[in-house]
């Protein structure tokens, strides 16, 4: 079905096996295709896809899931193909769980945009209209799509979220060469298109799990093959966590142990459906953490870094927000929190320990660890200037060597 009265260019409605086939070969012979999602979040475990939006130079296509409910072709094409999007992690998270596969090669223009001044969460809405001078429609951001067929206004929605996707890439490479930032914008890319960044560590899902911090690693054995069970059984139902095992459940069952199904009924919160269809898988995971080599357990939680070192790290946090204002980059997409508690926790020696210790990119080796490395050392300091005359900004200055010689003395 065709709306080849919209806009400029025509709209492809995909809700058959043999259009979705012939969409999937025009995938593959084109250098980029433009993408977005429109998904439900309630009570599932994985998002419920409704419409999928691809753009292409000569038109856009809309997948209808509903309709056609095998999009492993597609998701096959895609793979092939280079992806255009904006703010893409949440519609790939829904082709990693559901599919296992993703795009070979992404260009996210939220990530790109961040590099060229924008910061980290700039909407499309705003970017198309700052970058295209088009304000886009957003009548329909809450729209039930589930519906069918969809209205016209629905149609113009959809067709809103991708077809500006390839003149924004454009742009911004622009922009980003301008600034001599495409090899950074590059390095941002990749991570989007590996499905580890979507996927729960299994050894780890027990972090995620209020209370585990008062835990003996015994405990958070148990705790984790819980927190395991759960993700699977939440999984297999397409249901939310919650309403599989609640945390505070979860810490109960650590506590009790429990050796036979019966016992569960000592926690009031564990239903009879529960003890019925997950009873059995409940002591099977309490005993596997109680059987897990001593080697095998989970580390504790880091204890608190105490005065000093939280100290540390709020001045390297000054530091490194000095650097993003100075650059024009997001501070969050410089260093996060857990970098800097490492390296307090840690304190390399060299200040290429330091990029290692948190795994830098080269762009931000590039950016931070030499300054980082001169104020840990001692060899700079930080200042604010212009507070008197109202216009403050944060400095780093580096100190002349007998200065350093006489503070080491």
């Amino acid at each position: 079905m065709n709306h080849p009265n919209h806009a400029e260019r025509p709209v492809t409605l995909v809700d058959t096996p043999e259009s979705l086939a012939l969409t999937c070969e025009r995938i593959a012979r084109l250098s980029r295709v433009g993408l977005d999602t429109e998904f439900h979040t309630e009570k599932s475990y994985t998002p419920h896809l409704m419409v999928v939006q691809l753009q292409f130079d000569d038109g856009v296509a809309l997948v209808d899931p509903l309709a056609v409910r095998d999009l492993r072709p597609l998701v096959d094409a895609l793979a092939g193909a280079r992806v255009v999007g904006h703010a893409l992690s949440s519609d790939l998270r829904i082709f990693a769980d559901a599919f296992g596969t993703l795009p070979h090669e992404i260009f996210d223009t939220q990530v790109a945009a961040a590099f060229v001044g924008y910061g980290l969460s700039i909407s499309l809405l705003d970017l198309v209209r700052d970058l295209c001078g088009v304000t886009l429609r957003k009548s329909q951001t809450v729209s039930d799509w589930s519906t069918r067929p969809f209205t016209q206004k629905q149609v113009e929605y959809l067709v809103d979220d991708v077809r500006h996707l390839f003149d924004l890439e454009d742009r911004l490479r622009a922009r980003l060469a301008a600034r001599g930032r495409e090899s950074w914008a590059e390095q941002e890319m990749p991570v989007l298109s590996e499905l580890r960044t979507y996927r729960n560590d299994p050894r780890r899902l027990y972090l995620r799990i209020s209370g585990n911090a008062r835990m003996n690693r015994r405990e958070l054995g148990i705790l984790n093959e819980l927190a395991n069970l759960r993700d699977r059984y939440a999984r297999e139902r397409n249901i939310p966590l919650k309403y599989v095992l609640p945390d505070d459940v979860m810490a109960g069952l650590v506590q009790l142990r429990p050796k036979s199904v019966d016992e569960l009924s000592q926690l009031r919160r564990i239903d009879a459906g529960t003890r019925r269809n997950l009873g059995e898988r409940i002591i099977e995971a309490v005993r596997r953490g109680e059987e897990l080599p001593e080697d095998e357990l989970p580390p504790r939680a880091p204890k608190p870094l105490g005065p000093q070192r939280e100290a540390l790290v709020s001045t390297m946090a000054v530091l490194v927000s000095a650097l993003a204002a100075e650059n024009d980059v997001p501070t969050t997409l410089m260093l996060p929190r857990a970098a800097l508690e490492r390296i307090a926790r840690e304190a390399p020696q060299t200040p290429e320990a330091l990029g290692d210790v948190v795994n830098l990119t080269s762009w931000r080796r590039e950016l931070v660890v030499q300054p980082l490395w001169e104020l840990l050392s001692g060899e700079s300091v930080l200042r604010v200037r212009g507070y008197r005359t109202s216009d403050p900004r944060t400095s780093f200055e580096r100190l002349e060597p007998e200065t350093i010689q006489s503070e080491i003395r």
